[in-house]
Order: C-alpha cells, then sequence, then structure tokens
C-alpha cells in the first residue's frame, strides 16, 4: 500500500507516556463516562464513524501494521481534517491497541449522546429494545443486524454495559455509527414507544404467539431481554403481543443476538411484501 507520510515529530515510544496512558485508560468504562469518549480499534469502524460525522479527537498510528485500501483512506481522511496524529513504536501502540485487531490506527472519539428524547423516528419505525443486556458482544451484534435489517433505531434499556464500550464498537462492525442509538430507564423507554405510537412484540420463552404468526409491520418495537432474567415486567400489558421462537432441542432459547436476528428479518421480510406495489 502507499505509504502516508506521519508528522517529523519522533514516534511516541514509551508505555509509559502520557499520552499513551491517557488512552489507554479509556478502556474503563468509569474513565469514559467521566471524559465523554472512547476508543476505536481497526480502521473499518474507524471509516464508519468518520462517515456519521463522530468527532475525532486524536489518533494513534502504528505505520508498520497499517495495511489494505481502508486504512489508507481512514488516515488520508484524519490528516485532511487536522486531527492530532501520534506515531508510535509497537510497544507503546500495544498498550493502547486491543490485540491485533487495531489494524494499526486507533481513534480517540467524542461518541454521540444517547438522550432518548433526541431520538428523531421515521413515520413507520422498525426499533429493537435490548433491556439489561450486559455482553458487549450481544449488544455489538445486534447492532450489525439492526443495520443490516434496515432498523431505524436500537435502544437499550436499563443497560448493564456501556453501549460505547469500544467491544460493542468493534462486534458492530462500526455499525453503532449508522443506527439511531439511544438509553433509558425501562418505565422511560416503554413509556417514549407508547407516547409515539409505536407497538410493542416482546420475545418471551412463554410467549402465546410463534414470532411467524405476529404482525410485524407498522410502527413496531421488538424488544428483547437477558439470557440469564429475560424481560421485567415493565413490558408486561394488554398492547404488548408475546411471541417466543420454536426450540426443537434441549435448550430454552438462543443466544439474544441470534433472536434479534431471526425476528429482526422476519419484521424486514414482512414488511418488504406490505409495502411492495402489487403488480
Amino acid at each position: 500500500m502507499r505509504r502516508v507520510p506521519m508528522s517529523p515529530a519522533a514516534p511516541l515510544a514509551s508505555p509509559a507516556n502520557p499520552r499513551i496512558k491517557a488512552a489507554a485508560r479509556l478502556r474503563d468504562r468509569r474513565t469514559r463516562e467521566e471524559q465523554g469518549l472512547t476508543l476505536i480499534d481497526g480502521v473499518r469502524e474507524l471509516r464508519r464513524a468518520l462517515d456519521a460525522g463522530v468527532e475525532v479527537v486524536e489518533a494513534f498510528v502504528h505505520e508498520p501494521a497499517l495495511a489494505g485500501a481502508d486504512a489508507r483512506v481512514a488516515l488520508d481522511r484524519l490528516r485532511a481534517s487536522g486531527v492530532p496524529l501520534h506515531s508510535t513504536t509497537e510497544p507503546a501502540f500495544a498498550k493502547v491497541a486491543f490485540g491485533a485487531r487495531a489494524d494499526g490506527l486507533v481513534a480517540v472519539v467524542r461518541p454521540p449522546a444517547l438522550d432518548l428524547a433526541a431520538l428523531r423516528l421515521p413515520p413507520n419505525p422498525l426499533v429493537i429494545v435490548v433491556e439489561g443486556v450486559e455482553k458487549p458482544g450481544n449488544v455489538g451484534a445486534i447492532l450489525r443486524t439492526a443495520d443490516g435489517a434496515g432498523a431505524d433505531a436500537v435502544i437499550a434499556a436499563s443497560p448493564r454495559t456501556d453501549l460505547w464500550n469500544p467491544n460493542v464498537i468493534r462486534a458492530s462492525a462500526g455499525t453503532a455509527f449508522s443506527v439511531g442509538l439511544a438509553a433509558g430507564p425501562s418505565s422511560l423507554v416503554v413509556g417514549w414507544l407508547r407516547e409515539r405510537g409505536v407497538r410493542i412484540v416482546a420475545a418471551r420463552v412463554d410467549g402465546a404467539l410463534p414470532y411467524t404468526d405476529a404482525d410485524l409491520t407498522g410502527p413496531l418495537a421488538v424488544v428483547l431481554g437477558s439470557e440469564a432474567e429475560g424481560l421485567t415486567r415493565t413490558w408486561a400489558g394488554e398492547d404488548v403481543t408475546a411471541v417466543h421462537l420454536p426450540m426443537h432441542g434441549v435448550g430454552d432459547s438462543l443466544n439474544v443476538s441470534v433472536t434479534a436476528a431471526v425476528i429482526l428479518y422476519e419484521a424486514r421480510r414482512q414488511r418488504d411484501r406490505h409495502e411492495r406495489p402489487a403488480h
């Protein structure tokens, strides 16, 4: 690949360098929340953040590890925007990066706010709500599915993980920046949906209706709970349709991100068929 020239300043060589240590501390949730910053590992994820207009505060580059067109484009865009770029040695970069997945480039960014009141929905929204899910990998996988299925928003109800955890961003393949994202207490989220006339379909092990028999067209929120505890009673009521996925083995449920994918793509199938003009 074409090498992009770095700043003439000497590279940051020591893992104990103050800039390196400050960035590495963003692996900790408390630090992220205090500073309103997070890390992005990997050029694909960074390019998608840049496409979404996310503010990049600074970036760390280990040039020998850069490879591929995405790396070149991401680095060129950062340089053109005037973002401070710090060339690093391999030991210094290893301190701020997460394993080998960083592709030679790690960025410190100021992610978008997660204010539910600021979330805007189109007239016929498809929303997914995840309550109490705590594994960043599951949250990231759900975001990736939401993006692929054309969902309009993902809302974390009473979340137990930080939605801007670098592991969420990585597991989402950067799609965390392409889908509307918000968070709030479950009681606030359910009220917000009802005020906007969004029907609620809740996935429960004991749901009376197979998911394929449910009407998943129109303004809709698909709600899923954690694998350990399922959904709270917040998501019960006469206006909530409880559905289940048929299980034909010894297990009683699927991984929450798999369940999200199954139901979201059934919703997409129904919606596409419903919206397709008749011939």
